[in-house]
């Protein structure tokens, strides 16, 4: 398989992450929601579940933060990528709340993470770790 799996916030955003992942030749895999109230342990044991299935290539973060705060899906994203010793190609998209802290914790982490602003390029981002 040629998948990527995506962690996301809302329905709704799952749909335009796979319609789009597609747009750009990509095959979507799994898909999970994170919820509003998530917490960083949370989006660790999310990492855990996306890992789990060996034929997934890439793993897409995309969370409009309305609710969501960014910064706490950031420090949540960092900690599953050292705890689980993450290997995947990592393309992460982050809008809302507190998302220039989230941007300058991932670019300071010193891990292998693609972030982009929007959601036409990150998934483009997506597509391309795993052709």
């Amino acid at each position: 398989s040629s998948g990527i799996n995506a962690e996301y916030g809302g329905a709704g955003l799952a749909m335009a992450t796979m319609d789009i992942i597609q747009l750009h030749g990509g095959s979507p895999a799994n898909f999970l929601d994170v919820g509003g109230k998530v917490q960083e342990a949370q989006v660790e044991k999310a990492f855990n579940i996306l890992t789990r299935d060996p034929g997934v290539k890439a793993i897409f973060v995309n969370i409009f933060g309305g609710i969501v705060d960014c910064k706490v899906i950031a420090v949540g994203i960092i900690g599953a990528c050292q705890k689980t010793k993450l290997e995947l190609p990592l393309v992460v998209r982050l809008k809302g709340s507190n998302m220039e802290a989230a941007r300058e914790l991932l670019a300071g982490s010193g891990l292998q993470i693609q972030a982009h602003d929007q959601l036409n390029e990150a998934a483009e981002a997506a597509v391309q770790c795993v052709m």
